[in-house]
């Protein structure tokens, strides 16, 4: 059974680390370009990375799928699986119209939630998930109907979009999307649930290929195709495998960046102040983002703080997060 594991994980990641590249000269020859802002260069740099990313995905889930069909003769819950990929291309779809139109033109605001709300239909018809859950100083409850209707939509939607605020640094949402998925995998695997650790665990391998092309200096950007999808998909797997509070904790950061964008009435943008030299100064005079809170915390240690700087110290953040999680919540 491991040996299976580990074709589909390599097919996913195989598949990835092929297509991206690929991907980023078509991606230059179509105009499909974006400005690397936190750079004075200003490099231009192909856009809609989660193109492969997703691509890579799907391959690696429909050859698991095939497998337990053909060879194994024990077809997976097929149902769950086509509500899952039904969400992911929905999001991927909305993803991919707010990069076509760019980051100036692209949706507004108001627009993001009420599409990305599509996306979630799949797995609310369905009705996955447990509706009973544990509230602090109410205790032991059974929301019901209300679960498949209000809490699922309201996740996914949550998810996608936070996931989409926390962004713009080179290697930042890949980076964060293979820690918290790792975190989501690993829990769904202790409390043996099998199938959804290898959904997880199969996007992580697409997301480690895709690093590698987006680390610093980023040779191509994760666009929205990417941040709503995996947004949607950390819900979808919090969700399928009865995760939903380390999903919580461990998502925190993005509770935090939400607040700090609601205090810019979702105007400010994430990037930097780019001095000459390649180092960063926050770009406005209070903090309207994690990025604005990292790079004003960096400057009290150090002279020069850096795109990279920026990035490994969130990166960091959230693995220290998500092993306290592992270690204190499930051991």
């Amino acid at each position: 059974m491991q040996a299976i594991f580990l074709i589909v994980f390599l097919v996913s990641f195989l598949t990835t680390l092929i297509l991206t590249p690929i991907w980023i000269r078509s991606a230059k020859r179509a105009g499909l370009v974006g400005i690397d802002l936190n750079k004075p260069t200003k490099e231009k740099v192909a856009e809609l990375g989660g193109i492969p990313v997703i691509f890579g995905f799907i391959l690696g889930i429909l050859t698991l799928i095939g497998i337990q069909t053909f060879y194994l003769n024990e077809p997976l819950k097929n149902l769950e699986i086509l509500a899952l990929l039904s969400s992911l291309l929905i999001i991927t779809g909305v993803g991919f119209i707010d990069d076509i139109l760019g980051w100036k033109l692209g949706l507004k605001q108001w627009q993001k939630p009420l599409l990305t709300l599509f996306a979630a239909l799949p797995i609310v018809v369905i009705n996955v998930g447990q509706s009973e859950m544990t509230l602090p100083l109410i205790g032991h409850i059974d929301v019901g109907i209300l679960y498949p209707l209000l809490f699922v939509p309201l996740a996914i939607v949550f998810a996608s979009n936070a996931f989409n605020l926390l962004a713009g640094y080179n290697g930042l949402e890949a980076g964060m999307g293979i820690i918290i998925l790792s975190t989501l995998g690993f829990a769904t695997l202790k409390t043996h649930n099998t199938f959804i650790s290898i959904i997880a665990f199969t996007m992580v391998l697409s997301l480690i290929a895709f690093y590698l092309y987006n680390k610093h200096p980023s040779k191509i950007f994760p666009g929205d195709t990417m941040t709503y999808s995996i947004g949607a998909l950390i819900a979808i797997v919090a969700i399928m495998g009865d995760v939903e509070r380390i999903a919580l904790i461990i998502f925190l950061p993005y509770f935090l960046e939400f607040i700090l964008k609601l205090r810019g009435k979702l105007r400010k943008e994430s990037f930097a102040k780019i001095l000459e030299d390649g180092s960063l100064e926050q770009p406005y005079e209070k903090i309207y983002g994690l990025e604005h809170l990292t790079i004003k915390i960096l400057k009290k240690l150090k002279r020069k703080v850096y795109e990279k700087d920026v990035v490994y110290t969130i990166l960091l953040a959230e693995l220290i997060l998500c092993t306290l999680v592992i270690r204190f919540y499930l051991y």
